[in-house]
């Protein structure tokens, strides 16, 4: 691993003092995002000290809260005090500020950089609009890990989850224990992303792809809806009564201290066991419940028209930096995700590092996130129904079907 640190902090090096020096002093460049959390703090610090070690100046403007950060970045673009660069999810998120010419376009980044040649294809489709790229990907997440603290697992005598029967069937073993089973954050995209890791492990990859596509009425309709649902209500059983509200990186400390033994999370978290020095395969497990596929989502850069040359060149810049290989690797080894590009040297990486780059070789067991397949008013919509249910132990499946159903249908 030394030798491999090493490899890539010289490559960065050479990567990031290779530009021409800038006469006219660093090129500003405020960034707003919304990675807050100790291993996201950490990852992003990569891309600030990159750009800063190639002569610009990172300003940083973290919001805490997706939705948050977003909005308020939204609402500087158009208010016309746009920043440099701001985040969004890979997918149909950036939709509106496209359709109103608000983007500039990354097509001279995109082949300079040969994108097209090393994106997977459903990264390329997300970051293009009418033929044109708008977004530059900085990592693929796989959603749907489950992830164990092992000594917790290995005192109450359990082998790793494979399947959702098992996640449910762990649960009055670590009760025993004095251990809460599933830690959770009961906020409604952490709701929504614990469903859809049943409704791939549970309901198959052609059940998910329907349920999130054209045949999704009658998807809903089927059978192996029904029991999805039925699973997800027994997780209920296996979570804490703190678990309403509390945030995601809360639930993840809650498993590296052994409060907990599990939680559904997207590899994001593990930023967290690496800022708490724990090893993949030591300390903590990963694994992806069942047999439907890696649900795959992913962070993108988009960037702001501007007015001014130095703001532009700073895009551009940022844009080239970002996407560089050994760039890529260094960021995606902190954040816990992997490299967006195909191309680039994941050797090092750790065991649950190497698993997700295993599944996205396979284009079988590639699921897009619904941030990819779904408009953002349905994706809301179906967030509220599925957290009604999470926090209604006397609702019926049929009645959450039906909820669910009207909701795709409202927003269609």
């Amino acid at each position: 691993m030394r030798v491999w640190t090493q490899f890539v902090g010289a490559t960065l090096a050479a990567t990031l003092l290779s530009g021409p020096a800038l006469a006219d002093g660093p090129l500003k460049a405020e960034v707003i995002h919304w990675w807050t959390s100790g291993g996201e703090s950490a990852a992003v610090k990569v891309f600030a000290d990159a750009y800063d070690k190639a002569g610009g100046q990172w300003i940083d403007s973290a919001i805490a809260g997706g939705e948050q950060a977003r909005t308020a970045g939204i609402n500087r673009i158009v208010g016309g005090n746009p920043p440099t660069m701001m985040q969004f999810n890979t997918g149909k998120q950036l939709d509106e500020l496209v359709k109103n010419d608000l983007l500039a376009n990354l097509d001279a980044e995109a082949a300079a950089g040969k994108w097209k040649d090393v994106l997977p294809p459903a990264i390329l489709a997300a970051s293009m609009r009418d033929g044109h790229f708008y977004a530059l990907p900085v990592n693929i997440h796989g959603q749907n890990w489950l992830w164990y603290n092992k000594k917790v697992f290995a005192d109450a005598g359990l082998d790793e989850p494979k399947t959702w029967s098992d996640v449910i069937a762990d649960g009055p073993k670590l009760k025993a224990k004095g251990v809460i089973p599933l830690a959770h954050g009961g906020q409604s995209w952490q709701d929504h992303i614990l469903f859809d890791a049943v409704l791939a492990g549970e309901g198959g990859a052609d059940l998910y792809l329907k349920v999130y596509g054209k045949d999704a009425q009658a998807a809903i309709a089927d059978p192996k809806f029904k029991h999805v649902s039925e699973v997800y209500a027994q997780l209920r059983d296996l979570m804490d009564p703190g678990m309403p509200g509390r945030n995601w990186n809360d639930a993840t400390a809650m498993v590296i201290t052994g409060k907990a033994g599990m939680q559904v999370m997207g590899d994001w978290a593990k930023g967290e066991f690496l800022a708490a020095n724990e090893t993949a395969g030591k300390e903590y497990g990963c694994v992806v419940p069942g047999e439907g596929g890696y649900v795959m989502g992913g962070d993108v850069f988009v960037f702001p028209k501007l007015k001014d040359a130095d703001g532009t060149a700073a895009q551009a810049k940022l844009a080239k930096l970002m996407f560089d290989p050994a760039v890529q690797v260094a960021f995606n080894m902190k954040k816990g995700s992997v490299p967006v590009r195909t191309d680039a040297d994941s050797a090092g990486m750790d065991i649950c590092a190497q698993k997700g780059m295993a599944s996205l070789k396979d284009p079988a067991k590639q699921l897009p996130s619904t941030s990819y397949l779904i408009s953002p008013d349905e994706n809301g919509a179906l967030n509220d129904v599925i957290t009604q249910y999470l926090n209604t132990p006397a609702e019926k499946a049929d009645d959450f079907i039906a909820k669910f159903a009207a909701a795709v249908k409202s927003a269609s």
